[in-house]
């Protein structure tokens, strides 16, 4: 999963190699890296992308690291997503660092374990690392809607992301409202298919997954939608939903038209998973007592985003943990002269 930059503005990011971009500007070196400037011991809470990647440059550091993960299994929404459909190669994105981790002999990882603010209180680690990334909104906030505008009545009907790959699932006639414009909301599609349902796509745009023209996927991953059956809907927006019926409003007219509903799938943006950040950030003495120097977020947990991204956050901050601050960095240009 790369992303190289054009006119559209897609970053220039690798899921594999968090360096690639920055050789040049910042001066990484995907085989090398500096050693520690200190003895500090650090908590990373959260096994996805970017803490993942955060402890396993950490570690090559020399840095003694405890990763801590909630779940039974590493990779935070890279090891969910890669159960939906045609999303299975994602997770080499985990099982890569999950080899890395098991080589290093300094980074202590614990599954299975949900930390308390008490809990991280109680470990006195000096820098703690929160990556516990997003999850899904239930309203219509997303790239057309700057605030939730649509009546929502009827709660029980409405799922995101999050509820599918959890295995809530909606039955009958399905509604799904795409305001994230990538992948999720063409994913979520062929899994409610699978289930049975019958699959109405409402996109904000005039087509499915704009984004992924990006990446030269858009008019696979459209056509792919037309031949399983769904009923595609462009240029709408979400107005109301009451658990049987939706109403829509033309993108371009403000004309609204009425579907039937059975259920309706949010797919409109994320938000950070800061709870426990928060918590700790509020207890300023605690955290000097407990001996804390800093508590950071990485990831989706600081700005939900690509895993692309996450995974640079990630390794982002190993990089510059105990080094001094770069300031802005701006981009570099070659200047050629030609002599006369």
């Amino acid at each position: 999963m790369c992303f190289a930059h054009d006119n559209r503005g897609a970053p220039l990011l690798c899921t594999q190699n968090p360096t690639m971009g920055e050789e040049w500007r910042r001066g990484w070196h995907p085989e090398k890296i500096s050693p520690k400037k200190s003895d500090d011991t650090i908590l990373i809470v959260g096994a996805g992308p970017a803490g993942m990647e955060a402890a396993v440059s950490l570690g090559k550091r020399g840095y003694h690291v405890l990763l801590s993960e909630s779940e039974r299994e590493l990779g935070g929404r890279v090891t969910k997503e890669s159960k939906l459909p045609t999303l299975s190669e994602w997770n080499r994105v985990a099982e890569y660092r999950s080899i890395q981790l098991k080589k290093l002999t300094n980074v202590e990882t614990y599954p299975s374990s949900h930390l308390t603010v008490e809990d991280i209180l109680e470990f006195n680690f000096p820098h703690v690392i929160l990556a516990t990334g997003s999850f899904w909104r239930y309203d219509d906030f997303g790239l057309t809607n700057a605030q939730p505008m649509a009546k929502l009545t009827d709660k029980e009907k409405v799922f995101t992301a999050d509820d599918i790959i959890k295995g809530r699932m909606p039955t009958g006639r399905v509604m799904i409202f795409d305001d994230d414009h990538y992948y999720m909301g063409s994913v979520m599609a062929e899994k409610l298919i699978e289930n049975g349902c019958q699959v109405d796509f409402v996109s904000t745009f005039g087509n499915v997954a704009d984004w992924a023209q990006n990446t030269a996927e858009q008019d696979r991953i459209q056509a792919r939608l037309m031949n399983l059956g769904v009923n595609i809907i462009p240029s709408k927006n979400l107005k109301a939903f009451d658990g049987s019926k939706a109403i829509l409003e033309c993108s371009y007219t403000g004309r609204e038209e009425e579907i039937a509903a059975d259920a309706l799938v949010m797919v409109t943006a994320r938000l950070p998973n800061d709870e426990l950040y928060h918590e700790l950030a509020s207890q300023p003495e605690a955290l000097s007592k407990a001996g804390i120097k800093s508590l950071i977020r990485i990831g989706d947990c600081l700005a939900p985003s690509t895993i692309a991204r996450a995974v640079h956050s990630g390794h982002k901050f190993a990089r510059e943990f105990d080094e001094p601050t770069p300031g802005t960095v701006s981009f570099k240009r070659e200047k050629f002269y030609l002599g006369i």
